[in-house]
């Protein structure tokens, strides 16, 4: 590696993000209010998922759930509609099991100790410094994705986020770098800011960094290298059928189970395999016959780690009370049912309720 003459200042680094963050942040719901609460349910939210889907989800979550002991005691499928449209349900359960654990341990309020935060279902180290420096002001580092980059390209260490000993450095410079803030909140969202923001994997703008002039990478022009691309993995395909049966103006659906990806969240009727199946087969494995079964139109969503291709389907039930019927739950227009983004794609397909 090219030796660099700069050495890095601390104190002076953490000065320049802090003035840099209070002039360029951008203006996000989550900001203009702190709380420990609110910042748990914004770090919980942000997992993950794109910050325009948060920004769309988290005022009116709040709203329904101002604070632990709301979210605590409400039913689970009243908790699910309201995360519907950020993805990873199992983060909304576990930030009700959180809850609870706030309401009968804590008394109601979050803390602010580190530890104690850990110890809450669904919060990890980066979680629990993010609540504990930007809600309680303690000067606790944070490292997640684009904060790694940035530190990477400080000190143009050449790893992968996914290399263990790699991730501690960046832990330890996080670290290193926090305790000499002034505010080490506003230091902390600057460093998610900047990575988010400015130092990003590709197009980075380095001309408007406040830390170029310590950034050893842009001093050896190694800043597009650094931190190198993840292994890219061949993701499988999975095919999901989905038939939408209407009776009487109400359309079925069924839960899913509480397992898996979008476990205990609701659907049509749906088939899932490997490959693409023919009509007959998908009413072999529901295991009843429907009468014209049609397809609509098909889908593709990526996920984190797999593909999966949508056939949305419309059928004409049998006649008669059939056994099967009773799995299912029916719905009329305007009902709210806890549903995945792809889910409800489904019903955008079969135009319901005008089906």
């Amino acid at each position: 590696m090219a030796k660099s003459s700069i050495k890095h200042d601390p104190s002076g680094m953490a000065r320049e993000l802090e003035r840099w963050f209070k002039a360029h942040a951008r203006d996000l719901p989550w900001r203009r209010r702190r709380t420990r609460w609110r910042s748990l349910v914004s770090e919980i939210m942000l997992q993950q998922t794109q910050v325009s889907r948060v920004v769309e989800k988290f005022d009116p979550f709040l709203k329904r759930f101002p604070n632990p002991a709301a979210l605590a005691s409400a039913p689970e499928d009243e908790v699910l509609a309201a995360w519907s449209g950020l993805g990873y349900y199992r983060r909304a359960r576990s930030l009700q099991a959180a809850a609870g654990v706030i309401v009968e341990r804590h008394g109601g309020r979050v803390p602010s100790d580190p530890e104690l935060l850990m110890a809450l279902p669904g919060v990890g180290r980066y979680t629990a410094g993010a609540v504990a420096s930007i809600a309680c002001g303690q000067h606790v580092p944070i490292v997640d994705g684009n904060v790694h980059r940035v530190l990477s390209r400080l000190w143009a260490d050449p790893v992968s986020a996914d290399d263990r000993a790699g991730m501690n450095r960046a832990w330890e410079r996080a670290e290193f770098l926090v305790k000499e803030a002034g505010d080490p909140g506003v230091f902390n969202e600057a460093l998610m800011e900047l990575g988010a923001c400015v130092c990003t994997p590709k197009a980075v703008s380095c001309s408007t960094c406040p830390l170029s002039s310590s950034c050893i990478a842009f001093d050896q022009g190694k800043v597009e290298l650094i931190p190198p691309p993840k292994q890219r993995v061949a993701q499988p395909i999975e095919h999901h059928h989905a038939i939408g049966l209407v009776r009487r103006r109400k359309l079925a659906v069924q839960k899913r189970s509480t397992e898996g990806r979008w476990g205990g969240m609701w659907e049509v009727p749906t088939v899932e395999s490997k490959r693409r199946l023919r009509p007959g087969e998908i009413q072999k494995q529901l295991g009843l016959e429907i009468e014209s079964l049609e397809l609509i139109g098909s889908f593709q969503r990526t996920l984190t780690h797999r593909r999966v291709h949508f056939h949305v389907y419309r059928g004409q039930l049998p006649v008669g009370n059939k056994p099967w019927m009773k799995s299912l739950k029916w719905i009329a227009p305007g009902e709210e049912m806890p549903m995945g983004v792809a889910q409800r794609r489904t019903l955008e397909l079969l135009e319901w309720p005008d089906c």
